[in-house]
């Protein structure tokens, strides 16, 4: 079933700056842009580059004053949702050499500090297992509450408080997969479900492909339950939010309004 996505947002400028923008549907072999349409408002200068690992692209501008971002897709999903439970973790030695950063610590969650936690809780599991019980104990203890947290809220201050929203729980599901030697990124995207309707965040692990002797994939898992993978419309990807931001200002900048929305089209 195609995904209807549709996002508006718009910013002010007082002086000219330099912003990074990164909103649009990403055209990946997992997901099929079947149309898509894209507006802004022209600044001085506006250039595109490849995104995180190549999966979409940001948009760099410098403007002043007013700037307003229309965005349209119509996308189908073809992502394999395998039992996660099932799937085997892959030791460091034996990982693609593009998913060993995602096993260090980064801006947002510091997963050496968790290693002893991860331990103790998740010891009795490893591989898919692992991240559904991280992903399980996140849902029995955490609490998703709107406004809780800000642009620095880290893992550990949402370990500590229990409480978030999508990017908290996608960064501590990030953290302790992590910590148990799970490759894990994060992945800004659309889904239908999600409420309030906003841009999303979910976590990808990288675990053995069953249907690839020796090999290895990422799959989504999204720890608020809320967006399933099978329905997620992928943005971006990287180490954590402060990469696939979909606006990264480098001066003043005062945010206006914002729609988003995700819906079911009948076939």
């Amino acid at each position: 079933m195609p995904i209807a996505i549709s996002t508006r947002f718009d910013f002010t400028l007082d002086q000219p700056t330099d912003v990074i923008l990164q909103f649009e549907v990403a055209p990946i072999p997992e997901q099929t842009i079947l149309a898509s349409r894209t507006t802004m408002t022209c600044g001085t200068a506006c250039a595109r580059v490849a995104a995180h690992d190549g999966i979409g692209e940001r948009v760099l501008i410098h403007a002043e004053g007013r700037f307003e971002v229309h965005h349209e897709a119509l996308v189908e999903v073809h992502r394999l949702a395998p039992d996660l439970a099932s799937l085997d973790a892959l030791a460091p030695h034996q990982l693609p050499g593009e998913t060993l950063e995602y096993l260090l610590d980064s801006r947002y969650c510091p997963a050496d500090r968790l290693q002893p936690f991860a331990e103790d809780e998740f010891g009795s599991t490893s591989g898919g297992a692992r991240v559904v019980a991280i992903h399980d104990w996140i849902a029995r203890h955490f609490s998703y509450e709107p406004g809780s947290s800000t642009a620095t809220t880290t893992a550990l201050d949402s370990f500590i408080e229990r409480r978030g929203i999508c990017r908290d729980y996608a960064h501590v599901l990030i953290t302790l997969a992590r910590a148990s030697t799970i490759p894990a990124r994060y992945v800004s995207c659309f889904a239908p479900g999600v409420n309030p309707p906003d841009f999303h965040a979910v976590a990808e692990v990288f675990l053995a492909d069953a249907t690839t002797p020796r090999g290895g994939a990422w799959y989504i898992v999204d720890a608020t339950g809320m967006a399933s993978p099978a329905e997620t419309v992928k943005i971006g990807v990287g180490r954590d939010a402060a990469d696939v931001s979909f606006l990264t200002s480098f001066g003043p900048s005062n945010f206006g309004d914002k729609q988003v929305s995700a819906t079911r089209q009948a076939g």
